[in-house]
């Protein structure tokens, strides 16, 4: 059966005039006539709305040989239950929204890092081995204020930032798919960002590895007190422009991996990640309340940061047992 008959047969099948078939394709009557009479062919839009319209495949449609009807994507998910679709004008603003708004992120995660630097540094200018340069009580002070500060930055930024990227908070809890011809266009651009996300990311957990370099030779050397606080403090600046490069890479190129729903963002590790939002919660929430706790009873700030390293290398052995135990 040519198309021609076909898109006939279905009108019929409907019940509807060639009148009714027009307005609903947004074309003349004179089109249908013309499509039915195989006197013009409907271009590719006009084969994916039929299909959408008639509920059966655009093969079914364009495949002569194939005489008995398939449903199309859409009518199999009707019957399975409504699933989100997404189109492609929502996919590109959803991809520019991340792009604009990881830059804030950004900023922000590095305010974090950055937040006791200041702190460490005048303590280290407050200490009697250093020469005593400025008094303890000053420097406490001044770089307290400076932390909660620089955090206070940071917080006021990832609310609102989070707010806006909320609207497509859908492409983590629901199941969701792509409109036609929208997973090309995403794969297209995802290829095309694999290059500067490699490099992005080979050069964020290069300075990460070697931020203590500083450090390490002034310690080798027995440098002064002020120039091993110093240099600690250096770390974290270093630190922090690595962890910026891999968030800035990381959420750009897990947008569209969002969208196509491949590596972490499958249906099967969204699950999974829902069902361990509370436990990553509590798990962070502890080493929070610890940090500050173990910080505040013993104001050694420029020591007591290792307990983000601590909580950052255990964290993938809590998810692991985790994993077991559910498993289990």
């Amino acid at each position: 059966m040519i198309l021609a008959d076909k898109i006939m047969m279905l009108r019929k099948k409907n019940g509807w005039s060639q009148e009714e078939l027009a307005e609903k394709l947004n074309v003349s009557r004179q089109s249908v006539s013309k499509w039915e009479g195989g006197l013009s062919v409907p271009d590719m839009n006009k084969i994916i709305g039929m299909s959408a319209l008639f509920g059966v495949s655009t093969d079914y449609l364009l495949k002569d040989e194939l005489e008995s009807i398939t449903p199309s994507e859409t009518a199999e998910r009707d019957d399975k239950g409504a699933v989100r679709s997404v189109s492609l004008e929502e996919a590109n603003r959803y991809l520019d929204t991340v792009e604009r708004l990881s830059r804030r992120i950004v900023l922000a995660v590095m305010l974090c890092i950055l937040s006791p630097a200041c702190l460490i540094f005048l303590g280290g200018c407050a200490d009697e081995v250093a020469g005593f340069l400025i008094s303890e009580n000053f420097a406490i002070g001044i770089g307290m204020i400076t932390l909660f500060l620089l955090v206070g930055v940071a917080v006021a930024i990832f609310i609102p930032t989070g707010m806006q990227l909320s609207e497509f908070s859908y492409l983590d809890k629901e199941e969701f798919s792509l409109d036609y011809g929208v997973k090309g266009i995403v794969e297209k651009r995802l290829l095309s960002y694999i290059p500067r996300y490699r490099m992005l990311l080979t050069l964020g957990i290069m300075l990460c590895i070697f931020s203590a370099v500083p450090l390490i030779v002034f310690a080798i050397m027995e440098a002064s007190l002020l120039l091993l606080v110093g240099s600690t403090a250096l770390v974290l600046v270093i630190c922090s422009i690595g962890v910026a490069l891999i968030v800035r890479a990381c959420y750009i190129n897990g947008s569209c991996q969002r969208l196509l729903q491949t590596g972490e963002f499958t249906e099967e590790n969204k699950k999974r990640t829902r069902e361990n939002e509370a436990l990553d919660s509590a798990y962070w929430g502890v080493f929070t309340a610890l940090y500050l706790g173990v910080s505040f009873l013993t104001m050694k700030w420029h020591i007591t940061w290792i307990i983000w390293l601590v909580a950052g290398c255990l964290s993938p052995v809590f998810q692991y047992v985790i994993g077991l135990l559910r498993k289990k």
